[in-house]
């Protein structure tokens, strides 16, 4: 799913979301791929006539002209979308005794599996949501003798999962101790912390079915006794797809990780996001005359054909978005939605949110 796209379905997640029913008259439609129209109108049909025995005046009639509007929708579809079809329906008036029948109708990005009829105080959502969930899941571990941070980047987002501490001792030795009794203490700690590191490892990735890689840091040679000694399980050995020298060990660390990484999440989120930023701005300091900014400066050059990329912060009001996207497919312009959540993000939308880089130089 691209960027638009994406950001299309969470916008409208999260427009249904905002509505509760004042009774059980929110109708939520999910047909999957493959059903005929014809056996959906039949099952609606159907719920007409229970929906006639409502007790409530109200509701019943909420409810009815509902179904009747979902009724009319689904005979101006010829057939089921390749992914199937999500109907939400129902009076989303706030104002008690007033009726507001609104009807969406959304063909989803991808395939949908569920098949439900549903009739309550809010729309049924859980498949689409899932369906705008990251995929691209990456476990982060940054170890040394002393201590040890485990996180996980989904999307642009680090979480924290987990900090250890180990134990083991500085390199001054106790009093008494000789250096070869002092050494083998120090390396039987290390061992047991490596050990329960990769123990906390599993513990947080061996069951997620969607953790696409592993991301190994710290300092030289700590990282690779980890890998080699710490018996880590072969699944998750096996999904190590980065290590990198760097000494930071707390959640700081995690980020300096992530950042040192980029060659390897070259088609993660943060990562693409990123670099289509770093490009503007480039760009802006070194060829100001090819770039625009700026809500009218953009128009026009979206309007004189002259925009190759359009980039759009997910702040912007979304009817303004879908302007700029209706002016940009006229004339083939590459469309990058992004967000606040990076620090090229956050400059960006202080540039006002939308910007362009020319196909070429403006005099």
């Amino acid at each position: 799913m691209d960027a638009t796209k994406r950001y299309e379905l969470e916008e409208t997640i999260k427009e249904l979301e905002g509505y509760r029913g004042r009774h059980t008259e929110l109708i939520s439609v999910l047909i999957p791929a493959g059903t005929t129209l014809t056996q959906i109108g039949r099952q609606i049909e159907t719920e007409k006539g229970t929906a006639s025995n409502i007790k409530s005046k109200n509701t019943r009639k909420s409810v009815m002209d509902a179904l009747e509007r979902i009724s009319r929708q689904l005979k101006l579809i010829e057939r089921t979308p390749e992914n199937g079809l999500a109907l939400y329906c129902g009076n989303v008036s706030s104002v008690e005794g007033q009726e507001d029948i609104q009807i969406w109708s959304i063909e989803p990005p991808k395939q949908l599996k569920t098949k439900l009829y549903r009739c309550d105080q809010t729309f049924l959502l859980d498949p689409l949501k899932e369906m705008v969930e990251t995929e691209d899941i990456y476990g982060l571990i940054v170890i040394d003798r002393k201590e040890a941070t485990i996180g996980l980047l989904e999307g642009k987002s680090i979480k924290v999962l987990q900090h250890l501490t180990s134990g083991v001792p500085s390199k001054v030795r106790a009093g008494g101790q000789s250096a070869a009794r002092f050494s083998r203490i120090t390396e039987g700690l290390a061992k047991e912390f490596f050990r329960r590191a990769a123990e906390a490892l599993k513990n947080h990735f061996f069951e997620n079915k969607k953790l696409k890689g592993i991301l190994v840091g710290g300092p030289i040679p700590t990282k690779e006794e980890f890998i080699e000694t710490g018996n880590i399980a072969t699944a998750l050995k096996n999904k190590i797809i980065g290590v990198k020298d760097m000494g930071n060990t707390d959640e700081y660390g995690l980020r300096e990780l992530v950042n040192l990484s980029q060659d390897v999440l070259a088609e993660q989120e943060v990562t693409k996001e990123k670099k289509i930023l770093d490009e503007f701005f480039m760009t802006l300091a070194k060829e100001p005359e090819k770039i625009a900014y700026g809500d009218k400066d953009v128009e026009q050059r979206l309007k004189e054909g002259m925009v190759k990329t359009l980039i759009i912060a997910k702040s912007l009001k979304r009817e303004r978005i879908k302007e700029f996207e209706a002016l940009a497919a006229q004339t083939s312009s590459d469309v990058h939605i992004v967000s606040k959540e990076t620090t090229e993000g956050m400059q960006f939308d202080n540039l006002g949110g939308v910007g362009a880089i020319l196909r070429f130089a403006v005099a």
